[in-house]
């Protein structure tokens, strides 16, 4: 046991390896003014420990908790001020730091294990009120101060380079999977954010006037009885970046909501890369350089998976009124037109389509352990298309699928010789849609409850959120981005 004055700290309370790693962070040799810092900073840190708090189990007590888990916290915010001098990141005393901030993290899960539930009921007015998932947090910020950190925390990290980011979003995945670990408040969650965006109604009477829709990185234009929707990032061989996932998102509700739309359509569009002169790029994934510089925040991954992925996958919640319905989703199918290449991300658009043409020459990649971060739902909806072995060896292992192979063509439904994506793309349209789209509906929503409910998206995105805010901090990230795309590509 430790002693602290005459206080006994109980080395159950620490857990064996991390006492010693408090030991030995307190007693490594110093100057004489830093080791009066240090050995102060660990008297308060064990002091601190004894006023950990516990939380009621049965009902009431909100309150008192929330009030004391702000007090635990803020209380380890100072001795995190003390042990790093006000400078956020401080190596000399950084084996301190992360136990404070470990510490604070098991206690914000202990809280959230009890009220998890309460949280999210008054968040949205006892689930009176839809809510998507950064207004959530936002107002969590104001509400529940202790819970997460502070706005101008949140705000000032946000500018940081990711290898320089203090952790604050680590908070944020551990409120997200609790609220979906949650059945009401998850599936309450997903329907909101399956809602169609504010303004697309109005944008969809544009398209319904004008045929054309331009969104800057997401363009809508009717071909027919179709809507394509045309990516456009052009500099960055249509990769996927902040700037992307709101057009994308609102072009897809128009798509959905367009009365004269039966069948949709994603397409990529021309490259400015000379490599690629003269052709159209379905999708590169994630914009690697922008991750790297602090440009992609943690909830970009859950907006852009829930948003506009979910939405192609599930459909629109057009009606307030029916949130509790299990069912009661807008939809139209989709179909995907791969040229080039689909990495990444765009590889998981794919796993969300009705049906899927691709060039001979195209492939598919997803190089999630390059990367460093986990690939979106693509771990729940791969296997449905090539089984286990195949997706582990695709995400794991950094396998590459040619669209005209075996394995390409479980995800691959037509092969397309390379030029001739248009004309195949308007037969296919034609094939959909000459008996009608309802029963295509239909029958999409009818697979999908044996193969993807909601809540089976819910179950996982409880994990996911938690995962990846491990892998979004990680500094593993950070060496794996610097490795395998910075340096080979002169970046760095």
């Amino acid at each position: 046991m430790l002693r602290h004055g005459n206080r006994q700290v109980k080395m159950a309370r620490l857990g064996g390896a991390r006492t010693n790693r408090i030991e030995n962070c307190i007693m490594r040799a110093k100057p004489a003014a830093e080791t009066v810092q240090s050995a102060s900073s660990g008297d308060d840190y064990q002091s601190w420990l004894t006023r950990e708090p516990s939380f009621v189990t049965t009902g009431g007590g909100l309150d008192s908790d929330v009030a004391a888990l702000k007090q635990f916290s803020d209380a380890g915010d100072g001795l995190l001020q003390l042990s790093t001098g006000g400078k956020g990141l401080d190596h000399k005393n950084l084996d301190l730091t992360r136990l404070i901030k470990d510490k604070i993290h098991d206690v914000r899960a202990a809280f959230l294990r009890v009220h998890a539930e309460a949280v999210y009921s008054s968040l949205t007015d006892t689930f009176a009120q839809p809510v998507r998932i950064q207004s959530l947090v936002d107002t969590a910020v104001r509400r529940y101060p202790g819970l997460l950190p502070s706005a101008s925390k949140i705000t000032e990290d946000a500018t940081r380079s990711l290898k320089e980011k203090e952790g604050h979003e680590r908070a944020i995945g551990l409120l997200l999977s609790h609220i979906f670990a949650n059945p009401r408040a998850g599936i309450h969650l997903l329907q909101s954010m399956l809602r169609p965006l504010p303004d697309s109604v109005e944008e969809t009477a544009k398209f319904s006037r004008d045929g054309v829709l331009d969104l800057g990185a997401a363009v809508l234009r009717r071909t027919g009885k179709a809507a394509e929707l045309l990516m456009y990032n052009p500099e960055y061989l249509n990769a996927e970046d902040a700037s992307t996932i709101g057009p994308m998102e609102q072009a897809v509700d128009v798509a959905i909501l367009d009365p004269i739309t039966e069948v949709c359509v994603l397409r990529g569009t021309p490259a400015q890369h000379p490599r690629y002169a003269g052709r159209n790029i379905f999708c590169s994934g994630l914009n690697l350089t922008h991750l790297y510089e602090g440009k992609i925040p943690y909830l970009w991954y859950l907006t852009r998976d829930l948003g506009f992925v979910n939405k192609i996958a599930h459909g629109l919640l057009d009606d307030p009124d029916a949130i509790d319905d299990p069912m009661p989703t807008v939809e139209k199918p989709w179909i995907a037109a791969v040229e080039t290449f689909a990495i990444g991300g765009g590889c998981q658009y794919l796993l969300v389509m009705d049906y899927t043409l691709a060039e001979k020459s195209a492939y598919l990649t997803l190089p999630a352990r390059k990367e460093g971060i986990i690939p979106g739902l693509t771990n729940m909806r791969l296997p449905r298309f090539v089984g286990d072995r195949i997706t582990r060896q695709a995400i794991l292992f950094d396998r590459r699928l040619e669209a005209d192979s075996p394995e390409g063509r479980m995800i691959v439904d037509q092969i397309v010789p390379d030029g001739e994506m248009s004309s195949a793309v308007e037969a296919t349209v034609q094939k959909l849609t000459s008996s009608g789209s309802v029963s295509t509906v239909g029958n999409r929503k009818a697979l999908r409850v044996c193969q993807e409910s909601l809540d089976d998206v819910r179950r996982y995105m409880a994990s996911y959120a938690r995962e990846q805010v491990k892998c979004h901090l990680s500094p593993a990230l950070v060496r794996n981005l610097e490795d395998n795309w910075l340096k080979p590509k002169g970046k760095l």
